[in-house]
């Protein structure tokens, strides 16, 4: 999906090529008097909606209007924006999607649209309409033709009483990131592949002035990255383990590590998953696809901060070669594992990345985001991502980032008595722990293992939130983009 043009500018200049208006109204406050005399005979159209009670001003509640003889546009939208007094800039970014998606139910290709509710918020919340604009009229069509011959949204004008141009620009730049994460996670396993990924993050690199570091095969022994090399054996796609390091803040500054688990496609290896739904383990990279969304944002960005980024990237299938429950394996720390599950492989991978990145750079804190358990699924549906943390105020920070973004985490426990679990008679860990018995708590303490001690670390589970068989708002079905305006927050706050 490419992006369109959206500013702010002077509407009268534009007002003639304008196929559709697009405004909001609050619930409690009915139709503003100003309105009411520049738009008379729309006026009543809303009035007339709202005392049939076919139109409510709910949130996101949409309806689209015609008035004949008007210059303005050809159409007007109305969306609902609920009542004023619980209005947020999320509710603008869900807001500016429903009108989105009616612009694309509509085939317009120009539209104008207000800063909706401006009264209630403050310049630096139009980043949430242009957010609001773009997740919201998100569609992957690569593959799929068609004759028809809608482009698509075209460009966009925003009308408010302030110089919001830097928070829309901001906003598209965000919107950007998410964009490319979701669709990493869109392309297929043939197309996606460990290689396409490595070579996304050198195009991100020479954007963004970054040093790039690819590993292959034949380097995982040398280096003894001993996780992701047993989960790569099974099969003859070329795994890689990516580094790209951004230097934005020089000495003294700031270093945030990002760890992303790009399991390109999860056959479960000889722990084999069951045929319904394993079309869906393609989206088993999204933690990486999220890793990389929030560095092609930096790279345009460039923020005052040192970022380093660890993409360990595979397929996990069980060819003549594939490791198997019994066997034993080595991470980058030293500490053996033993494997009681195949498809227990995202923290095998993601074992070697949080040991790499902890090991050989400072940090100030470290984010791991990984499709890593069903088990979060089933705690927490697809609304929050599950959290958890060796260090309680970056975990409260990352708390609060979800709150701004609504990009959101739900902390779980990680007390050591967790670490029991995953205790091996024969190897310092077992890549599982009891069964049935808070799996996705098994799964964060397997991980702190990897951790270099005195490294602030939280780990992100995004297998609920990062893709969606139903969508909703600005969120589509299938990947969301995840974690991308969760780490965004945590970088405009720390630069």
């Amino acid at each position: 999906m490419s992006l369109f043009d959206l500013s702010a500018k002077n509407y009268s200049e534009f007002a003639d090529t304008q196929e559709a208006y697009i405004f909001g109204l609050f619930s409690d406050k009915g139709i503003p008097e100003d309105f009411k005399k520049a738009h008379p005979n729309l006026s009543e159209q809303i009035t007339l909606a709202l005392d049939n009670g076919e139109f409510k001003a709910k949130t996101n509640q949409t309806i689209v209007l015609y008035t004949p003889k008007c210059t303005t546009a050809k159409r007007y939208i109305v969306v609902g924006l609920g009542e004023s007094k619980k209005y947020t800039s999320d509710m603008l970014r869900q807001a500016a999607a429903s009108g989105a998606k009616q612009i694309l139910n509509l085939k317009i290709g120009r539209f104008a649209i207000e800063f909706m509710g401006e009264d209630e918020l403050g310049v630096e919340d139009a980043q949430a309409l242009a957010e609001g604009l773009v997740m919201g009229s998100y569609q992957f069509l690569n593959y799929k033709k068609s004759e028809d011959e809608y482009a698509g949204i075209e460009s966009a004008i925003v009308l408010s009483k302030s110089d919001i141009s830097r928070a829309l620009a901001y906003g598209m730049s965000i919107s950007a990131g998410v964009v490319l994460a979701r669709d990493l996670g869109n392309h297929p396993s043939n197309v996606a592949t460990p290689t396409f990924l490595a070579d996304t993050a050198e195009s991100i690199a020479k954007t963004g002035g970054m040093k790039v570091t690819i590993y292959n095969r034949e380097d995982f022994e040398k280096l003894g990255l001993g996780g992701i090399q047993g989960v790569a054996q099974g099969s003859d796609v070329p795994p890689k383990f990516i580094i790209l390091e951004y230097s934005g803040g020089g000495k003294g500054a700031k270093t945030l590590g990002l760890v992303g688990k790009g399991l390109t496609f999860d056959s479960g290896g000889i722990s084999i998953k069951p045929s319904a739904g394993m079309d869906e383990m393609k989206f088993d990279m999204l933690g990486g696809a999220a890793v990389l969304g929030i560095m092609s944002i930096v790279a345009k960005i460039k923020p005052k901060l040192n970022i380093i980024a660890v993409v360990p990237s595979t397929e996990n299938m069980n060819g003549g070669e594939a490791y198997k429950p019994g066997d034993i394996l080595t991470a980058y720390n030293g500490k053996t594992i033993e494997i009681l599950n195949t498809d227990a492989e995202g923290r095998l991978i993601l074992a070697d990345g949080l040991a790499y990145i902890s090991q050989n750079f400072e940090l100030d804190g470290l984010v791991n985001f990984a499709t890593l358990t069903g088990a979060v699924v089933v705690a927490l549906g697809h609304r929050y991502s599950g959290m958890m943390t060796n260090d309680q105020d970056f975990g409260n920070q990352l708390i609060a980032y979800g709150e701004k973004s609504q990009d959101r985490v739900w902390q779980m426990p990680l007390d050591d008595e967790y670490a029991e679990d995953i205790k091996s008679k024969i190897a310092d860990v077992k890549n599982t722990g009891n069964a049935r018995e808070a799996g996705t708590i098994a799964a964060g303490a397997f991980l702190r293992e990897f951790v270099k001690e005195g490294t602030p670390w939280c780990h992100v589970d995004i297998a609920g939130s990062g893709w969606l068989k139903k969508g909703r708002s600005y969120l589509p079905e299938g990947p969301t983009g995840a974690g991308v305006r969760l780490i965004m927050e945590l970088i405009k706050d720390w630069a």
